[in-house]
């Protein structure tokens, strides 16, 4: 009783800071990854086999888009480290020489195996995948906001982190916006200089706050749903075997990476029908965890770890402040960026604080926040005619979304409000953490 009084009082408290309404999730996430297994994923997400989307809402009367300020993760790539595909064909090679593996785990490691030549010297890389991702964005921008992007010699400054998949995905996007409108001005930048707020070191932010109090919940939730028991007796037919020779549970999450990253490339290898539902459900509640912790609002670390994007959304808002004619503001980085900067701007229930993670995706769910190609909008609208006050909208993988504000035209906030309202929330913590 007392653990759901809290729960309650948490949420409760953190729902009316964030905004006069926040969005009830109308089915389970437990139902949404069964009818939609790619969710799963998590951050492997790719991003045209999310949820539905709806219809934009037209802007206010008398009103016009002018400026677009965004941020993007990279599209779809391959695995980062080349153990993540030799470790687990690894297992099932010794396996095989032992005479150990069914013949539902031969036909297995022969995916594996046939899978493995495609990613040497690709690691990390953008997919073709991930190419179209990009050009569809970047196409949608143009549709969506016609008034910005095929706005005579409307200027789009983009800029990326130093990483290849980030580059290119910039590239794909711009390509789709010169497309649409040949008088752009388009100025692309890549630089170690525009690191600090593109893609600040996350280790130093984790150091300067003091972050790894939720190691142990990370652990403890990583062993509590993980049950390979199954798996096994469907990939080995010795478990005797298996219990002296395999680490099952580290096996068996790392195989489920391997099948969920199959949706981040054209192939017709497919894993996951390899899990049942339930272990596909534990499998993201684990991921979902772990990222709640190392970078959402998490009480266990003082809610602190979304201001490591602090120098980022420091950098949105000056920018906004400089901006006098029909402008785009483009950024190109990581999901370690985008999934912290939601929950700093307190996107929907990005920015909820939950104590109780076994009920934790009652109220946040990863997958709808930063699968590949995940990105930020903050459109600007004033007046066409006249003086008036500033709008702002914000589309988190171009679904409209609430923020931290009163507004009697949703989802159209005062940027005034929000503006102060953002700088005193950052100069609480620079003060609080000097």
């Amino acid at each position: 009783m007392k653990k759901s009084l809290l729960l309650f009082m948490v949420i409760g408290c953190s729902m009316t800071v964030q905004s006069q309404k926040t969005p009830v999730f109308e089915t389970s996430a437990k139902d949404e990854i069964a009818a939609n297994r790619y969710l799963s994923g998590s951050n492997y997400l790719d991003y045209d086999r999310q949820l539905p989307t709806k219809a934009l809402t037209p802007a206010p009367k008398g009103y016009e888009p002018y400026y677009m300020s965004h941020y993007g993760r990279h599209g779809s790539r391959w695995l980062i480290w080349e153990g993540e595909y030799t470790l687990p064909i690894n297992t099932l090679k010794d396996a095989r020489m032992a005479g150990k593996l069914t013949p539902v785990g031969e036909e297995t490691l022969k995916k594996l195996e046939a899978f493995f030549p495609t990613t040497i010297k690709r690691l990390g890389d953008l997919t073709t995948v991930g190419e179209r991702q990009h050009h569809g964005i970047g196409k949608r921008m143009t549709q969506n906001f016609p008034e910005i992007f095929k706005h005579k010699d409307v200027k789009i400054d983009a800029r990326s982190t130093t990483v290849f998949r980030c580059i290119l995905s910039m590239i794909a996007e711009c390509e789709e916006l010169a497309a649409a409108n040949p008088t752009a001005q388009i100025h692309n930048d890549v630089s170690e200089s525009l690191q600090y707020y593109l893609n600040q070191p996350w280790d130093g932010i984790v150091k300067q706050m003091g972050k790894g109090t939720g190691d142990k919940e990370e652990k403890i939730y990583k062993q509590k749903y993980t049950h390979p028991e199954r798996l096994i007796k469907v990939l080995f037919n010795d478990e005797d075997w298996v219990r002296d020779n395999v680490a099952a549970g580290d096996f068996m999450r790392r195989l489920f990476d391997v099948a969920a990253n199959m949706q981040s490339h054209d192939t017709d290898i497919e894993l996951l029908s390899l899990f049942t539902d339930e272990e596909i459900y534990d499998q993201w509640r684990i991921r979902n965890i772990g990222w709640y912790l190392d970078y959402g609002p998490a009480p266990v670390s003082g809610q602190k770890m979304p201001f490591s994007q602090r120098n980022l959304l420091k950098n949105i808002i000056e920018t906004a402040d400089t901006i006098t004619q029909t402008q785009a503001t483009l950024r190109f980085g990581h999901e370690v960026c985008v999934m912290p900067l939601a929950c700093l701007l307190e996107l929907d229930n990005c920015g909820m604080a939950v104590e109780n993670l076994d009920e934790l995706d009652k109220y946040w769910r990863n997958y709808r926040i930063f699968p590949m190609g995940c990105n930020i909008q903050l459109v600007f609208y004033r007046p066409k005619k006249g003086d008036g006050d500033i709008l702002v909208k914000a589309l988190l993988n171009e679904r409209e979304a609430y923020m931290p504000a009163q507004t009697d035209n949703w989802p159209y906030y005062k940027w005034q409000v929000l503006r102060q309202y953002y700088l005193d929330k950052l100069a609480k913590f620079d003060a609080e953490n000097e």
